[in-house]
């Protein structure tokens, strides 16, 4: 079976100027194989004409497209993928982090085939109400059109991935807990990763992925550890608990629209060190002969 691989990674501070710490990344991914990469925190990528962003991509044999102000990236294989729109022009100015978001083709699909989205997120990590509001922006990718060969309207099937800096909604059996928000020791970052609930008490925030489902998202992780043959492990931590920060969570996700569900053949999260990384990699494995029939059916819904 031929396969896809998609990635997810907020390399902290894109390494924090530490090349070596780059190396190491660059060599954790490759061990991965990946097809797209959503990266986040880019800091410093776009310095110097893009040395150290053109650098990564070299790295991994991959093309890029970095977002406005270094803040999140994706990387993709030209060999099975080919870049058809950047949607830097349709950003707005509602993030404070702006994503990256482009159209890409599959060529293995056929040329009748429909195109698809790709979005590397990362919303605010200090407000619950900015990051409602990029949530429901970023939705925004699921709902766009393209003109087909024959001339058709259609609504482009998305994969999106980012750190929510938020919870997913509880409910998924074996998901990790939500955290007991007196239990986290910084006050600033329990204010952040929360909101105002009924009766004025606090709570961890789950809007944002609420927003992302509402919309037709699926959370792959979710949908993997509840599939049939699928994996509970699924569910793992993106992000490992701190005295301050508290309990592990699963802060960094990957979504698509559900019809390309069925493509998907497995979900795990791939630990690097702290050194590294304060995140996780969460990777989606993809049926690319499924994925390439889905998107060649799409074009007749």
């Amino acid at each position: 079976m031929a396969q896809l691989r998609f990635v997810c990674w907020n390399l902290e501070r894109n390494g924090a100027g530490d090349p070596e710490i780059r190396r190491t990344a660059a060599e954790t991914l490759r061990r991965l194989q990946p097809d797209i990469v959503f990266r986040q925190e880019m800091f410093r990528a776009d310095e110097r004409g893009h040395t150290i962003f053109n650098e990564q991509c070299r790295e991994l044999d991959m093309q890029g497209v970095l977002g406005p102000g270094a803040c999140t990236a994706i990387l993709f294989n030209p060999r099975r993928f080919h870049l058809l729109r950047d949607w830097s022009g349709d950003r707005g100015p509602h993030f404070v982090l702006p994503p990256t978001a482009i159209t890409l083709s599959f060529p293995e699909a056929g040329p009748d085939a429909s195109r698809f989205n790709a979005v590397s997120f990362h919303f605010a990590y200090a407000s619950a109400e900015q990051r409602q509001l990029e949530a429901e922006w970023t939705t925004t990718w699921a709902d766009k059109g393209w003109e087909a060969p024959d001339g058709s309207r259609l609504v482009l099937p998305a994969i999106f991935g980012g750190d929510g800096n938020s919870y997913p909604e509880p409910g998924t059996a074996g998901d990790l807990p939500l955290p007991d928000l007196t239990a986290i020791q910084d006050r600033p970052h329990r204010l952040h990763r929360s909101r105002r609930g009924s009766g004025g008490v606090r709570v961890p925030d789950t809007e944002p992925d609420h927003t992302l489902r509402t919309a037709g998202l699926e959370d792959v992780a979710r949908h993997w550890a509840t599939a049939e043959g699928g994996n509970p492990a699924a569910l793992a931590r993106t992000v490992n608990s701190s005295a301050t920060h508290g309990p592990d969570s699963r802060i960094d996700r990957v979504y698509v629209t559900t019809g390309l569900l069925p493509a998907v053949t497995g979900f795990e999260v791939h630990e690097v060190p702290l050194r590294v990384s304060d995140h996780h990699i969460p990777v989606v494995t993809v049926d690319s002969s499924v994925f390439a029939d889905l998107l060649t059916s799409y074009t007749r819904t």
